[in-house]
């Protein structure tokens, strides 16, 4: 279906990659993996057309192709889901899904029934009936949004889906529907190029999987005869050792949430201790970020309290908790925590600016600032004044990191600290909340990963239709316990 032959791009200051070749048989999910920065998504923008390669040669069903444009490679049978939604909240499912490909009538107007039609049409055949052709985007969950972006591409009937992390922001039923139409592509002899960071998902539906790092390939490898470890190896050059440590936790309490009850979440009580990882799990839509963006005030809430070393704390502001020493890392990094136009200096000291006697910026300091987290974190960056949004993911969460670390928080809220991020730049991250933890930061961590919970977490708290409904030791809690919670009346 598609071979690739020593494909490069460069741009300036970066050598994305080099003479990378390797092919992708019909009928086939092929997996692509390597670390943020690896290539990964340069070599999608090159097989839909967005970008042109400097060197070498694409071939399509068995013909060399050029791609003028991204239009060229739809006609040819290429569709991407990417891991950025390219959907509009303020148009209907229907609009977004056959943008610019309605059924329009003899004299060019759109025909608003036929179109209704073929999308309900379409939902039905790919098993998500329950979203409606005329609900606005905007309405939809994260996880409703991914499957319009998915029927989307497949609307198209491409020969080659390329789908990029399509899986984030999905349910449990949601993922199982997908692999289910990943299936039925595969017996149809379409091909489907998958990427992601989470490599249960890469054995559990792909046939052959290829790797690469900093831009080289790295070599193909059939998924039944390789494993994790060698994957993780190819991936970052060494062996990466995921395993629990020793808690850091002391009996100290610094924060304690009484009966709090706000949008989507009712009567939370539960108490962080000095030097603890207090685990949060739950299902998408159990409250769980909606209770941490109550704690830091984003969001306001109805009733119970909020103590700080036994203190209430009256936090109306977020700026209130980051007074008090409160952090908060946010789910959606891009889109709630940085500023992508804006360089690494200015996203890590924009909460605590360094300033003249004057009271104006200082800019030299705030660059030094920034340049001892980035050795500090190893931030992979030419410079501090490069715009973060350039960065890979996993360097775009320790630019994050590093912000609230410039702040010296007492509580760090951490939710979904490794979404979209590859196993060395995880690795990274949980070696440095742990330093943090035994530093005697108190640290909780919202995550919809269960290994990640049971290796890092000193308790679990369980979440589901915004109550609590268990607590289990993190040393000692299995996957089975905690979904048991969280699905379970």
């Amino acid at each position: 279906m598609l071979n690739l032959h020593q494909i490069s791009k460069a741009f300036p200051g970066v050598r994305a990659l080099r003479d990378v070749s390797f092919e992708v048989q019909a009928g086939e999910v092929h997996a692509l993996c390597g670390e943020n920065g690896a290539g990964k998504s340069t070599l999608l923008n090159i097989l839909t057309g967005n970008l042109p390669p400097d060197t070498g040669r694409i071939e399509f069903r068995g013909k060399t192709v050029q791609f003028g444009g991204p239009a060229e490679a739809t006609r040819l049978g290429i569709a991407i889901v990417y891991q950025q939604l390219s959907l509009v909240d303020s148009l209907s499912v229907a609009e977004n899904i056959f943008a610019n490909r309605q059924p329009r009538n003899r004299w060019g107007l759109i025909r608003q029934r036929a179109l209704y039609d073929q999308t309900s049409s379409l939902l039905t055949e790919l098993n998500i009936a329950q979203i409606q052709p005329d609900t606005w985007v905007g309405e939809l969950s994260a996880g409703q949004k991914q499957m319009v972006e998915i029927a989307k591409a497949l609307s198209q009937k491409p020969d080659l889906l390329l789908l990029d992390e399509p899986t984030a922001s999905l349910t449990e039923r949601e993922i199982r529907t997908l692999f289910e139409l990943i299936r039925q592509l595969k017996t149809a002899g379409k091909a489907v190029v998958y990427i992601s960071h989470r490599l249960s998902e890469i054995f559990s539906i792909a046939d052959r999987v290829s790797v690469l790092k900093d831009g080289t390939y790295q070599g193909t490898l059939p998924v039944h005869e390789t494993s994790a470890d060698e994957l993780v190896r190819r991936m970052v050059g060494r062996n990466v050792l995921l395993e629990r440590t020793v808690s850091k936790a002391r009996p100290e309490v610094v924060l304690a949430v009484e009966k709090l009850s706000g949008q989507r979440f009712s009567n939370v009580s539960f108490e962080l201790h000095r030097g603890e990882i207090l685990g949060l799990a739950g299902l998408v839509g159990a409250g769980r970020t909606e209770l941490a963006r109550a704690i830091f005030g984003i969001d306001g809430r109805t009733s119970g309290a909020v103590r700080l070393h036994g203190k209430p704390l009256k936090i109306r502001h977020p700026a209130d908790a980051i007074r008090v020493g409160v952090g908060y890392l946010p789910e959606e990094r891009k889109v709630l925590g940085l500023f992508p136009e804006q360089t690494v200096t200015q996203n890590v000291v924009v909460t605590q600016p360094s300033l003249t006697p004057a009271g104006w910026l200082d800019a030299t300091a705030s660059a030094a600032r920034a340049e001892s987290f980035r050795q500090r974190l190893d931030i992979r960056t030419p410079s501090v004044q490069t715009a973060v949004g350039t960065l890979s993911g996993g360097n775009q969460q320790k630019v994050l990191l590093a912000r609230w670390l410039l702040t010296n928080p007492e509580v760090l809220i951490v939710d979904e600290p490794t979404h979209g991020i590859d196993v060395g730049a995880k690795a990274d991250i949980y070696a440095l909340l742990r330093q943090l933890a035994a530093e005697g930061k108190a640290i909780l961590l919202i995550s919809s990963e269960l290994p990640e919970l049971l290796l890092l977490a000193d308790r679990i708290l369980v979440m589901r239709e915004g109550h609590l409904t268990g607590e289990l030791p993190g040393e000692s809690a299995t996957e089975q316990q905690v979904m048991q919670l969280a699905m379970v009346d």
